[in-house]
């Protein structure tokens, strides 16, 4: 394993590199501090996944069974002040990364998108579009007290408005997007995406509580990132974005504070698609 350390220059927390290769580097530690240490204005497409702080006790359905929620300690709500304040700060970093035509996205539920939404605003960043991923084989409601959670919500967001940014707009509009049946053939890509959760294929190399599905990666990758260009995903948890980044062309750069997902995921699912 290559040994560089990076120090943040307002935290003692060291981040190393787990692995590199011509294309694809992998660090294990603190997003903030990772990204504070890289060179300002290089990527050209940063996708992030940050916790949605979900761990707070309930249930869920799984495979038709009742299971815990709880994932983490890195889900676990800190109170809506902290929560905001932390997503405030990973996305000040991603600011300083992103060239003037980059893009940020960001996932997440009701639980978390509304801060890290609000957190834009405070910074001036312009929201492009807000995608709703629709999921058609989401888990039931067990409680049946409420509607049944479906969907996550996407931000695409670039830093100014006058910035002029990248888009693939023939390959969103002519593309062969034919799982997602939401899609017409040679009509306009809209903000409604009917996606399925992540195959068992892709989860060849074992589970990630919050994994995305490659199909989901792929399709934001290609529209938002020019061939050949750098995608960042501060979150990278299982991979997937670093999966989609390579096979499409690009080079991507992953960041994880859990050094296990690094080891059984990111970097086996990474390696098997570099070769």
């Amino acid at each position: 394993m290559q040994q560089k350390i990076l120090l943040d220059r307002a935290s003692n927390l060291p981040s190393e590199i787990f692995f590199s290769s011509r294309n694809t580097t992998l660090y294990h530690g603190d997003a903030i501090t990772t990204m504070n240490a890289l060179p300002p204005g290089v990527v050209d497409l940063i996708f992030a996944d940050p916790p949605y702080n979900l761990s707070n006790g309930g249930t869920t359905c799984h495979s038709g069974k009742r299971v815990s929620v709880n994932k983490a300690m890195w889900d676990t709500s800190m109170g809506v002040e902290n929560d905001f304040k932390f997503h405030a700060e990973w996305i000040l970093a991603c600011k300083r990364l992103l060239k003037p035509s980059g893009s940020l996205w960001i996932s997440g539920t009701y639980h978390s998108i509304f801060l890290c939404g609000y957190a834009l605003q405070c910074q001036g960043w312009h929201l492009l579009n807000d995608i709703i991923w629709y999921k058609p084989n989401a888990s039931p409601n067990l409680a049946c007290r409420m509607f049944t959670a479906s969907h996550e919500t996407l931000l695409w967001t670039k830093l100014k408005k006058s910035h002029k940014h990248y888009f693939d707009y023939e390959s969103m509009k002519y593309g062969d997007w034919n799982n997602d049946k939401l899609k017409n053939p040679d009509k306009q890509m809209r903000s409604v995406w009917s996606i399925g959760s992540p195959p068992k294929a892709e989860k060849y190399f074992g589970k990630h509580p919050t994994q995305k599905p490659l199909a989901l990666l792929d399709r934001i990758v290609i529209a938002t990132c020019p061939n050949g260009g750098l995608v960042l995903d501060p979150f990278c948890g299982s991979g997937t974005t670093g999966v989609a980044a390579v096979q499409n062309g690009r080079k991507f750069i992953g960041i994880d504070s859990e050094l296990s997902y690094l080891e059984k995921l990111s970097k086996p699912r990474i390696m098997a698609v570099i070769e």
